[in-house]
């Protein structure tokens, strides 16, 4: 399916004016997660029923594919035979380079600039440099609890899983809330389910970065009018191929550095559609803690949603 219609670079850059927050919170460096406040967290621990956990992190990859350009890195370092008597350790060494389509991660406010801006219209050339980022690093985030809402576009639609290039529309968002009973809120995290996962393991690997379902820009502004402080799903949120031409990253420019909000990339949601499909609820709490990285443009996760 084609990620049309096509939107044209000035109307990309009005739409940007009119979902900016800059200016908004004292703490900018937080965006939209200055939104959720003490009663938000208490509201969405109020609402488990079940009690049941579901973790929802890709397994740390370390082969190479077509989705998987820089697979990260595990190997040991102690097995056993390098500390002196009795117990033994057995130690191991994890890296990645995460901002890709293989790693579960968090996208701070210092990850995407536009027009060479960070969010709140901070000079990203004097934000960012060698030794990290002097705003919007992950460690001024820290952790979030809040409300999440799973927009399980493949179970409204009776299909397994949307096609690459699927664009994900406002009014597909408004039609998955009335079919699956949720209204998103002020201070909600926003999953979008596409199936990706699912597609991947019953067809094999592909290059999500050419071809991938996700938002079309035209959603965007329903999620600012909602007041959302964060996006994620099991792609990186972007439809592409980008129908805007010369931004090949639209809903990350508008999310991150025009709205404040951070993303969610590569979920695996599979395990949150049939734990909520089960539970006939398609809220949660939501817990996101990021590594707490000086600088850090962002952080490999495992969120966990609880109902």
């Amino acid at each position: 399916m084609s990620a049309q219609p096509a939107v044209s670079r000035a109307e990309f850059d009005a739409l940007f004016e009119a979902v900016r927050t800059w200016g908004r919170w004292g703490q900018a460096d937080r965006g939209a997660w200055n939104r959720v406040t003490e009663d938000h967290v208490r509201r969405a621990v109020g609402g488990v029923r079940s009690g049941v956990v579901v973790p929802m992190a890709l397994p740390w990859n370390t082969r190479s594919g077509p989705d998987n350009q820089k697979p990260a890195l595990h190997h040991m370092t102690d097995l056993g035979d390098v500390e002196g008597p009795e117990p033994t350790t057995h130690k191991d060494f994890i890296a990645a380079d995460y901002h890709g389509k293989a790693v579960t991660h968090l996208d701070a406010l210092s990850h995407i600039a536009y027009a060479g801006l960070l969010y709140d219209g901070r000079p990203a050339r004097e934000n960012v440099g060698a030794a990290g980022a002097r705003f919007g690093s992950v460690a001024a985030l820290g952790p979030l609890v809040t409300r999440g809402v799973l927009l399980d576009l493949p179970t409204v639609l009776g299909v397994p899983w949307l096609e690459p290039g699927h664009a994900v529309r406002a009014g597909d968002v408004r039609a998955a809330e009335e079919a699956l009973g949720v209204t998103i809120g002020e201070g909600d995290a926003v999953l979008l389910r596409s199936g990706h996962v699912r597609r991947r393991e019953e067809l094999g690997a592909w290059d999500p970065g050419a071809a991938s379902a996700g938002f079309h820009v035209d959603a965007v502004p329903l999620l600012a009018e909602r007041g959302i402080a964060l996006l994620g799903g099991d792609g990186d949120s972007d439809v592409r191929p980008s129908p805007v031409a010369g931004v090949h990253s639209p809903v990350h420019a508008l999310a991150v550095t025009a709205m404040g909000v951070p993303l969610l990339d590569n979920l695996d949601l599979e395990a949150l559609a049939d734990a909520t499909a089960e539970a006939g609820r398609y809220e949660f709490l939501l817990v996101v803690a990021p590594l707490n990285v000086p600088g850090g443009t962002g952080s490999p996760v495992n969120p966990v949603a609880v109902l």
